[in-house]
């Protein structure tokens, strides 16, 4: 059975920074994307970054130079740092995964797992 726990979410002011964390199981790590997306009360889910299985990383355009995504396969955990956070950051984070087709990073129907999600709110 696959199972993503995100971690990490919690109350920051603006400017601030958080690192959230996911843990997986119940499969091949190393050969799944892992992708965060967010989404908020009345709205779709959106994307925020993805890592390939080797390393290659995909951004939302208003993510890119204050996000950067890692992943520990040793560790079967993939990370969003995030800085400079902004109130319109404020969401629930989800992390998911998808077996690697070189495709697809961006739509969240292409993942087949997902977490439980983590808040992130950030105050103004």
């Amino acid at each position: 059975q696959v199972q993503l726990v995100e971690s990490g979410g919690e109350l920051v002011q603006a400017g601030g920074s958080l690192k959230l964390s996911c843990a997986a199981s119940g499969l091949t790590f190393r050969n799944y994307a892992m992708g965060w997306f967010r989404q908020t009360s009345g709205k779709e889910r959106e994307f925020v970054a993805a890592i390939s299985w080797n390393g290659g990383t995909y951004f939302a355009d208003s993510m890119k130079g204050r996000f950067t995504i890692s992943r520990d396969n040793a560790k079967n955990t993939v990370y969003l740092q995030m800085n400079s956070l902004k109130p319109e950051d404020t969401a629930v984070y989800y992390c998911a995964s998808k077996w690697d087709t070189n495709r697809g990073y961006s739509d969240a129907e292409q993942y087949s797992y997902w977490g439980q999600g983590t808040q992130v709110t950030v105050s103004s």
